[in-house]
């Protein structure tokens, strides 16, 4: 056995299709904890490359994990050892807003790229960063793009004359590339942010969706208050809210029964697995894997 999957415990479902669009086994994670909090890590027998699938939502606790995840693996045998993280956490502080403010971006980053010899992630929040491998330097990176699965998985499901919205100017690259390949027309709000719960969303050219049916597009669903907005000021413009879909879906249960009270069906890729987390990405993962340099010599 040349490499294996590994998986965080909680996350068999994802880390099992990956490992079958990749040949390979899945292996779980075990994890206990002593009465004074600290973690005991165990691995099972790896190889040569060892990839761990892990997304970071609440990363707190996992970031320890994997820190000893990486290092047992280690001790076993595994010469390159591959963090798969279809959600990446501690994105979005790329710099301080206030004063004493961590940049919790770069900190993160820089212990991933001293612990791992890869990072594979999906649509990660890097609106002012330009690119991956500035937040984890040194290592080989791979930044899927959730739009070519998203568009395969949606292809059949919308009317032709469906317009694609995304809710402000950051989500414009991201609606572009799902938008293109399906033919579809498309259009970005402007947001303005009131509070970490609330923003307001209008539309420059409104009178392009009136009539017409709308679906919300963007990479990340919170709390879902952005597509809440979103939805209000179309419909206003005299659009048809036909549902949504994001790449990734941190929203509750409750916001998630809001959500599809006000908006229609809410889909996501299981980058965070979920009730609306059915679009499988072990292909495109499998794909990028497969490219890492390392990984052309597994077999």
């Amino acid at each position: 056995m040349n490499a294996a999957v590994h998986c965080y415990p909680g996350y068999a479902a994802p880390a099992e299709r990956l490992a079958a669009a990749l040949a390979l086994p899945c292996r779980p994670i075990a994890l206990r904890h002593f009465p004074d909090g600290e973690s005991l890590v165990r691995v099972a027998e790896s190889g040569a490359i060892a990839l761990i699938y892990c997304p970071l939502d609440n990363p707190d606790a996992k970031l320890v994990h994997l820190l000893l995840a990486a290092s047992a693996l280690r001790d076993g045998g595994a010469r390159q050892v591959v963090l798969v993280a279809p959600y990446l956490g501690y994105m979005r502080q790329d710099r301080a807003f206030s004063p004493g403010e961590a940049v919790s971006q770069g900190v993160v980053g820089r212990l991933l790229a001293s612990t791992f010899d890869a990072l594979v992630t999906v649509d990660p929040h890097l609106h002012r960063t330009p690119s991956l491998e500035l937040v984890v330097p040194g290592i080989a990176c791979a930044n899927v793009s959730a739009a070519p699965t998203i568009a395969m998985a949606m292809a059949d499901r919308l009317a032709p004359d469906t317009i694609l919205v995304g809710p402000d100017a950051e989500s414009s690259g991201w609606l572009q590339a799902l938008a293109i390949p399906m033919g579809l027309d498309w259009i970005v709000g402007e947001k303005r942010r009131i509070a970490d719960r609330k923003v307001e969303i209008g539309f420059l050219d409104a009178a392009r969706v009136r009539g017409k049916p709308v679906l919300l597009v963007d990479d990340m669903i919170s709390s879902g208050g952005t597509l809440l907005q979103c939805t209000a000021a179309l419909r206003q413009a005299g659009a048809t809210v036909t549902g949504a879909v994001a790449t990734h879906c941190l929203a509750s249960e409750a916001d998630l029964a809001a959500l599809a009270h006000s908006i229609g069906p809410i889909l996501a890729t299981d980058t965070i697995p979920g009730p609306v987390a059915t679009i499988a990405m072990a292909a495109a993962l499998a794909d990028a894997i497969n490219q890492l340099p390392f990984m052309t010599h597994r077999l």
